[in-house]
């Protein structure tokens, strides 16, 4: 297994309203399709700092580290063929986010419209799954 890792950029850690989206720009087969940001891990380099590597690489930004977005295979999640990926909540601490590598376009999804773009198929329920547990519970009545 290969593993990758994806960061759930949000606005507040505690309470997300917004997640950033990435569109892919390369390679062509994954061009025009959504992502969370993030990246391959190196032999030698722990999850984490691949993640802060990605980012800074990626988007430009540094960040920090919330709880992990915990997968159904051994807590990653399947992405095809040999890709697993774990992912973090994580929010802005320094830097505007650019798409600077790979990416074309960011957007930033409010709550509730996290699945209004085409996400990369890996990422759908993983989106689904994060979407839900940022959803504040329903009122009683």
């Amino acid at each position: 297994m290969r593993l990758v890792v994806g960061a759930a950029l949000v606005d507040d850690l505690h309470r997300p309203g917004r997640l950033l989206a990435a569109r892919r720009s390369a390679p062509a087969a994954l061009a025009g399709r959504w992502e969370l940001p993030g990246g391959k891990v190196e032999a030698g380099e722990a999850p984490e700092a691949a993640l802060h590597r990605e980012l800074h690489e990626e988007l430009g930004v540094r960040v920090e580290l919330g709880g992990e977005v915990t997968g159904p295979v051994g807590g990653a999640w399947p992405l095809g063929g040999d890709l697993v990926m774990r992912v973090w909540w994580t929010r802005l601490l320094a830097g505007d986010p650019a798409p600077l590598q790979d990416h074309d376009e960011l957007r930033w999804l409010p709550l509730g419209r996290w699945a209004s773009v085409e996400w990369l198929p890996g990422d759908v329920p993983l989106v689904g799954a994060m979407q839900r547990l940022a959803a504040p519970p329903p009122r009683a009545r």
